[in-house]
């Protein structure tokens, strides 16, 4: 018998004895083992010892001279080529916060440097930067620190590397990507005096086949962190990178070599040799990669460094797409391309080559990256206009995917507004936060619109373009069974940056991994987000596969971010009545284009833009900024009033020459008549109301009109009705306002409509007077009411369901009747509360809210207010006598229903919500609306009917909402449900100021010619609402009309706002008799479509007429061609002089 020992064995031969341990291993401590390897406490072993192969810092190689510009201006680079340098070194501090500082740079590089493959100059600041070439080019952004965004490298052009000098600019900031928060905290307020040191200036070479090892080991780490542990790829990755850190011993190149080989068994052999070809046949991919930096147009940071931001972050997906070819990168917001092009031309003029050679890709088609709770529906559709007319006259053509990742919650008015801007996809992001319950879908709106829409399963628009990215790609995505794509947002954002070049690295990595292996979803790169779409849409037959999500998406399905819709209360003034001036003033202008005018006027279209600009530029509207944002947003705001109240007053000269704008102070000339008072109005509703007269002056006539005095017997009250005043009042009164109290505690507010009581400092009735209604609720009060505010983080933006818990009702004290009636009564009272005082002015009328027969009288309150609190909240309630499981809310063109009880845990979360002019909780029979004039902010929980007033957050502004405020709200009681109600008609009127504008001389006919004969006016269909009248976007504005034939276009916006179908008469008006030759049904951006022509009707007593028809929440924009030859202008302005 023989026997056989090999004590030595060939790889393919199993030995019969084993005398070894094994090869088990503690796999957790081997994972552990991997962050050894990078930095730490071996970095003068491991890979970090080796990624440099050279360093230079001393002033034979480095020269630096600086420039700092004082205080916090930011001159050109023009401007600071100009001004005198010093020598400046490595160390140095500079500061103090949101300062420039301006660098000359001159670097001498070794001539043996030219071995090397590459060969870079590390400027460190500690903040942001920019390098410009000496021509003033912006290159590339420099982002300092170590944070994860850190980009600190220049690469030195070949070209300099032979000749062995190179010069070159730099601009320091001193802010970091998230600004310069004072602890810290990203939402602190910021330290105002903040100095930043130079850490690094030095001229390097880098060790490039180390760092493409540092490139292999870090994707190896995020396939072994991300896969599961039983998965062949991530045991393989592992097993792979600890033998990397086994061979890597004495870090000399054969050493790197070797362990870059060990990596391609995870990798692919040679796949580094394929570049960008590594992505070759990957349309069927699950991950669809896009580089994207979203800046925020202001937050932690003010407008002018947002610029700087923009060129920073451009330029360098500029400087990355020449690396990396397959690299396409997408960036949204007009505005911030027109900065570019304005302040940085030279690389607005590199970013439009991309543009056109199809991979540095616009979206959005918006001016900004808007709220898009808060801005009216006429903003939203200027958002759109303004920045689709941007892209298509700079790059020739219009984006077809907009696109809001960062927006606080969408209005389900979107839908048809994203179709009528020309665009059918939509991508957002945002909402991830509340475990949304889709990731592809069809967003359907509020009137039946649907759009294409995509919330990527990653949950970010930051990603890192990790491995676990890719993996949560398709792992989170909740509509596999209808699709499987993802698209994969990646790049530093929020404050800039856009992807790095480690990133694109590590994508290649991964590609190359999922050539082979199946662990992880294939990616592709090379493609735009309009293709994705594209892909989605063809994959799921045109979105039928697909689930529908109606009408509105919100944050507050979940616990954010419902704060926004009150902090900056200013902010949110100023953009409600900014949005309304423009509306009056292209309501003005236009008039002038069809007037009978002898004056010759010019529509002021560039200085409307310019104010349009302004408003949507600030339509960052959650007031969760710094200070220093809304002090540039009040000044914007100003210039908006100045410049629209200028232009209205132009536009009235012209229609009405030499009128005034009628004040309580203006000096009325003797014997003023009753028709040298008219009332202008902008609204395409009939009216009546009360106004204020000077009596100084007044004939006899004027006076007839007059049935109130005010204490000093200076000033009248009168009725205007339709714009023209009410002699009959001395006849008598259907509603006498009075009011009456007992001395001291006991106030009450009547008219022959509805009544109010005010008892011990609260509203303690509310009685409709006609029906013997009450409808405040048995037992209880209503009035001011505040809160303890103390969210648990984001303290400008939430507002946490808790603060319900904590009110404290407020009572009106020094109460006193300032106004007896009989067409207005009012009392005046006021609250102090901590450091605050709040002075409120009470009024009841002699009119209802509207003209609408039995329309009730409103309660208008008027608030001054010094608000000097902290982490509280303003608010003003009724609890009612009515029920309903849901209220009404105006939204963009329309209303939403929200629910007023908690039976889910999202009915729940609704206890705070959005909406605009109006809220609204009615039954069958009765109900009752607060009406809002700036305030966004409602709630109705149960039968307790809620307007949010004011907050007092203090991160990231630490003065939100100190000081000084007057804002509005009123009070109506209407007679049947909702929608039998005039409560959107009464909202659109307390939102619009009637001008009233007093005519000196002899001006009754013209004052009789534009009152009696009102221009589109709106008949047989109350619920459709006339919001725009405009000239056209595209007319010529250069030609006068005075010369020869012209052709001129007029567009009013239209839309339905009840949520049902109608058909409305639209009579244009005997000012263009004549004169209108098309009407024609276009988009939003005024695109005209063949079949959409409507007939023009034989002209009546009010013009030509039109018949539109709506279904519900129907937006329409009709477009009129008016043509008027040089005859017929003569002829009619010959009838004018004799009218006149």
């Amino acid at each position: 018998m023989s026997s056989h020992h090999h004590h030595e064995s060939s790889p393919g031969h199993y030995s019969e004895l084993n005398y070894s341990p094994g090869a088990k291993w503690i796999k957790g401590l081997t994972q552990n083992r991997l962050g050894t390897f990078l930095g730490g406490h071996f970095s003068d072993v491991n890979l970090s010892s080796v990624l440099f192969t050279h360093r230079l810092d001393n002033a034979k190689h480095v020269k630096l001279e600086v420039w700092s510009a004082p205080g916090l201006t930011k001159p050109t680079f023009e401007e600071a080529m100009e001004q005198k340098f010093k020598p400046a070194k490595k160390g140095d501090s500079f500061g103090p916060s949101w300062t420039n500082h301006w660098w000359k740079v001159s670097v001498t590089i070794p001539e043996y440097w030219e071995q090397y493959e590459r060969v870079q100059f590390e400027f460190d600041p500690g903040c942001e930067a920019m390098i410009y070439d000496v021509d003033g080019t912006p290159l590339q952004g420099i982002t300092g620190g170590f944070g994860g965004d850190r980009r600190v490298e220049y690469i030195i052009p070949i070209e300099a590397r032979m000749k062995g000098t190179h010069e070159f600019i730099i601009e320091s900031s001193c802010n970091g990507m998230f600004g310069v928060p004072w602890n810290g905290d990203t939402i602190a307020p910021p330290d105002m005096n903040r100095y930043f040191a130079l850490s690094s200036a030095d001229l390097v070479v880098p060790n490039q086949e180390a760092w493409h090892l540092l490139w292999d080991f870090s994707t190896l780490r995020e396939i072994i962190d991300s896969l599961p542990g039983n998965s062949s790829l991530q045991n393989k990755a592992l097993v792979v990178a600890n033998e990397i850190m086994n061979t890597f011993r004495s870090g000399d190149a054969s050493d790197i070599r070797r362990c870059r080989k060990l990596a391609e068994t995870v990798f692919g052999e040679n796949w580094q040799d394929k570049g960008e070809a590594i992505y070759e046949g990957d349309k069927q991919a699950q991950i669809w990669g896009i580089g994207h930096c979203h800046i925020d147009t202001a937050w932690l940071w003010p407008y002018r460094v947002t610029q700087q931001k923009v060129a920073r972050s451009w330029a360098t997906q500029i400087d990355l797409m020449e690396r990396y070819p397959e690299h396409r990168f997408s960036c949204s917001q007009a505005q911030q391309y027109k900065w570019l092009k304005e302040l940085y031309p030279p690389l607005f003029d590199r970013v439009k080559e991309q543009v056109l050679a199809r991979k540095f890709h616009p979206v959005g088609g918006s001016w900004v990256e808007n709220d898009s709770n808060m801005p009216s529906g006429e903003a939203l559709v200027r958002q759109f206009v303004f920045g689709q007319k941007f892209f298509m006259e700079n790059f020739g053509f219009r984006c077809e995917t907009a696109w809001l990742p960062d927006s606080f919650g969408l209005t389900g008015a979107y839908p048809q507004l994203i179709r009528g801007a020309g665009m059918k996809y939509f991508f957002t992001q945002k909402l991830s936060c509340n475990v949304f319950p889709h990731s592809s879908f069809n967003w359907v709106g509020i009137d039946g619109t649907q759009v294409l829409c995509h919330m990527t399963p990653v949950d970010t628009y930051t990603a890192q373009a990790s491995v676990g990215d890719i993996q949560k790609g398709l792992t989170n995505h909740k509509n596999l069974e209808s699709s499987d794509t993802s698209l994969l947002v990646f790049g530093n954002g929020d404050g800039g940056g856009g992807p790095l070049a480690k990133m694109l690295e590590n994508l290649r990595r991964i590609r190359a991994t999922n050539n082979h292996s199946r662990d992880l979803p294939p990616i592709n790169m090379g493609h735009s987000v309009d293709e994705f779409f594209e892909h989605l849409m063809e994959s799921t037959a045109a979105g039928k596969k697909l689930p529908n999500w109606f009408v509105q998406m919100c944050l507050s399905h979940a616990s954010f971010h419902r704060g926004t819709y009150t902090s900056h209360g200013s902010i949110k003034k100023g953009n409600r009545h900014s949005e309304i001036l423009l509306r009056d003033v292209e309501v003005c202008t236009t008039a002038n284009t069809y007037s009978c005018s002898l004056i010759h006027y010019t529509y002021p279209k560039g200085k409307i833009d310019e104010c349009w600009e302004k408003v949507l530029l600030n339509q960052l509207l959650p007031g969760s900024a710094i200070g220093m944002v809304y002090e540039d947003a009040e000044k914007l705001y100003a210039e908006v009033a100045k410049d629209g109240k200028s232009l209205i007053e132009e536009a009235f000269q012209v229609l009405f020459p030499n009128s005034v704008l009628l004040t309580p102070e203006t000096k009325l000339q003797p014997n003023t008549s009753l028709n040298q008072i008219i009332g202008y109005n902008t609204t395409f509703l009939d009216r009546r109301e009360i106004v204020k007269i000077p009596l100084d002056g007044a004939s006899a006539g004027l006076k007839t009109a007059v049935a109130q005095v005010d204490n000093n017997n200076k000033v009248g009250y009168a009725i205007m009705d339709n714009g023209v005043l009410d002699a009959s009042i001395a006849n008598g009164l259907d509603l006498h306002a009075s009011a009456y109290t007992n001395g001291s505690n006991h106030f009450v507010l009547r008219n022959s409509s509805v009544q109010l009581t005010i008892s011990n400092g609260r509203i303690t009735s509310l009685v409709d007077v006609q029906l013997h209604r009450e409808l405040i609720a048995d037992g209880a009060t209503g009035g001011l009411v505040i809160f303890e505010d103390r969210p648990n983080y984001w303290d400008a933006w939430d507002v946490e369901i808790h603060h319900l818990e904590t009110p404290t009702a407020l009572e009106f004290t020094d109460i006193s009747v300032v106004a007896h009636g009989p067409l207005r009564a009012s009392v005046q009272a006021q609250v102090k509360y901590g450091k605050s005082t709040i002075k409120v002015l009470i009024s009841l009328d002699a009119v209802g809210a509207t003209v609408k027969p039995g329309s009730r009288s409103m309660f208008r309150f008027d608030a001054d207010v010094d608000w000097r609190e902290r982490h509280q909240f303003l608010k003003f309630e009724l609890p009612l006598n009515i029920h309903n499981d849901n209220a009404y809310y105006e939204t963009q063109f329309g209303y939403v229903q929200r629910p007023t009880h908690k039976n889910t845990t999202w009915d729940m979360a609704k206890f705070e919500v959005c909406g605009h002019k109006y809220a609204d909780l009615s039954e069958y029979g009765y109900g009752l609306a607060i009406l809002s004039e700036s305030k966004y902010g409602f709630s109705c929980q149960g039968n307790i009917l809620r307007i949010s007033l004011l907050r007092a957050a203090t991160a990231p502004d630490a003065e939100q909402d100190q000081g000084e405020h007057k804002f509005s709200w009123a009070v109506m009681p209407h007679k049947g449900y909702f929608l039998e109600s005039d409560v959107p008609m009464a909202a659109y009127l307390f939102n619009s100021p009637l001008h009233v504008r007093y005519l000196p001389g002899d001006k009754d006919a013209i004052a009789a010619s534009f009152t009696n004969h009102p221009s589109f006016a709106i008949r047989g269909a109350p619920n459709v609402f006339l919001e725009t009248i405009k000239r056209g976007e595209y007319d010529d504005f250069d030609t006068s009309p005075s010369n020869g034939d012209s052709s001129t276009t007029i567009i009013a916006r239209l839309y339905e706002a009840f949520g049902g179908h109608a058909r409305v008469t639209v009579a244009i008006g005997d000012h263009f008799s004549g004169r209108v030759v098309r009407a024609v049904i276009t988009n939003l951006l005024e695109d005209e479509e063949e079949d959409e022509e409507v007939q023009i009707l034989d002209e009546n007593d009010l013009g030509p007429v039109l018949k539109l028809d709506f279904h519900g929440f129907e937006v329409k924009t009709l477009k009129l061609t008016l043509q008027e030859k040089a005859s017929i202008r003569t002829q009619r302005t010959s009838q004018k002089i004799k009218k006149v």
